[in-house]
Parts: C-alpha cells; sequence; structure tokens
C-alpha cells in the first residue's frame, strides 16, 4: 500500500488543494494510472483543477522521486506511488494494465559479472509481461 501523502507531508511540500487531489487520487494499492486517468478522477474531486496543474503535479512528484513513471511500448505513461518499496511490474499486453509483483531473488544478482562492461550497477528494473484475466 502506498502511503504517498504521508511521505510527502514529512518532506513539507507545499500541499495546495489541487496537489492534495492529485496524491490522493494516487495514494493507494496497486494505482498505476495515466495522466488522464488522474485528471478524470482529479475533477471529479475539484472540478477546477486544471489539466496543466495535473501534468505539472505528476512531473514533479516524479522529479522528486515520490512517484515513478512506467512506461510501456505504445502505450500512455502511467505513475506508481509505490516508489520506496522495491517491486517489479507485471504488465498486460492486451490492455496495458499494470500490477505490483514481489518475485524472490535479486535482479542485480542474474547479471554476471562478464555482462556489466565494467557498469556500476546501481538499480535493476524487470517488467513482466503478459495477457490478464480480462483479456485471456
Amino acid at each position: 500500500m502506498s502511503n504517498l501523502l504521508e511521505r510527502l507531508r514529512r518532506r513539507g511540500w507545499r500541499m495546495t488543494a489541487q496537489r492534495r487531489v492529485v496524491a490522493e487520487v494516487l495514494d493507494g494499492e496497486h494505482i498505476h494510472l495515466t495522466a488522464d486517468e488522474v485528471l478524470t478522477r482529479a475533477t471529479a474531486r475539484l472540478p477546477e483543477i486544471s489539466r496543466a496543474t495535473v501534468y505539472n503535479t505528476l512531473g514533479e512528484l516524479v522529479a522528486l522521486g515520490e512517484v515513478i513513471e512506467v512506461s510501456s511500448v505504445g502505450r500512455a505513461k502511467r505513475y506508481d506511488p509505490n516508489a520506496h518499496h522495491a517491486h517489479q511490474h507485471l504488465v498486460c499486453s492486451g490492455c496495458g494494465a499494470v500490477r505490483d509483483v514481489h518475485p524472490g531473488g535479486d535482479p542485480l544478482a542474474a547479471l554476471p559479472d562478464s555482462e556489466r562492461y565494467g557498469f556500476a550497477v546501481t538499480g535493476a528494473e524487470v517488467t513482466y509481461r503478459g495477457l490478464c484475466p480480462d483479456c485471456t
């Protein structure tokens, strides 16, 4: 479960009504919304919020490291508030749904030294792809 609002409050992030609504929309378990989905949900809560404010707030949350931008080829970016818990993503090749998954093992250990080409590897992003139950 994401604790985005709590993390933002601890950081002293200026919580305007618009920013709060965007953070509330994103906060939760397995939330991977597109910017347009965030806009739709935010507008339902705060009708005067603008598209630019939503997009700017999402960009700021990504820059702060509080939200992860999840990209999938040919699809809109999605935003994941679960930025502080190690996990990977499972993406539906049909509808684009994204779920957090927690496979065992260390993905960094899976890359042998001979394949690191002198890089000081600090992280790995693994994306699992398949079809969700609705698309099969």
